[in-house]
């Protein structure tokens, strides 16, 4: 009896160890679109700033290492401007799935920095409204680079305040239209603050 006893408290003192050890967290997050102008080709690109929706999940693999998914939203519309036609629009949704590495540093007090890289893809997808006056148009799903890093202030074992910046280095859409490639790359600037949940 006495044997079961303590096995019990063992099994109780262990699992409330690992529970106070929060491995995986998710997060929320309003995020800014912002894509800078692109020229190749003849063809110059402009896409509007625009605010969309960050939702992440991740996994502690050590108290430094951790893997990240990635999804995020947002709409908005490109203008394309070449000699034979000087104001093309297409609005579109844009859409991104990545994986990351995140290498988290030393805690300073309740602050959390960290920096992350990965790959993933970017789904440009045009919509048939009044937006867009190009209508011959396809979904664009362009393979890129994430960077980026920033901090996560913590308000309690559950909960964190994450602000960050992330760069997502993508070759720019032409949505399927050969007269509009600029075959060039760009970097689209993706500032987040959310809050994240630990369990």
């Amino acid at each position: 009896m006495k044997k079961t006893m303590l096995l019990g408290a063992l099994m109780l003192v262990a699992a409330a160890g690992y529970a106070q050890e929060s491995r995986q967290d998710a997060s929320v997050s309003v995020m800014g679109v912002f894509a800078p102008q692109v020229n190749g080709n003849a063809v110059q690109l402009n896409a509007t700033n625009t605010a969309g929706v960050l939702a992440s999940y991740r996994y502690m693999l050590t108290p430094h290492s951790a893997l990240e998914l990635n999804y995020s939203y947002a709409q908005n519309s490109y203008a394309f401007r070449t000699s034979f036609l000087p104001n093309g629009r297409v609005a579109a949704r844009q859409q991104e799935i990545t994986g990351a590495y995140i290498y988290n540093f030393r805690s300073i007090k309740n602050f959390n920095p960290f920096l992350e890289a990965g790959v993933g893809g970017m789904i440009f997808t045009p919509i048939r409204n009044t937006g867009t006056n190009l209508f011959d148009t396809k979904q664009n799903t362009n393979v890129g680079a994430l960077f980026g890093g920033g901090v996560a202030y913590e308000l309690s074992p559950s909960f964190d305040i994450r602000a960050e910046y992330r760069g997502f280095v993508v070759k720019a859409p032409d949505f399927g239209l050969t007269n509009f490639k600029t075959n060039r790359y760009e970097v689209i600037s993706l500032p987040a603050v959310g809050v994240a949940y630990h369990f």
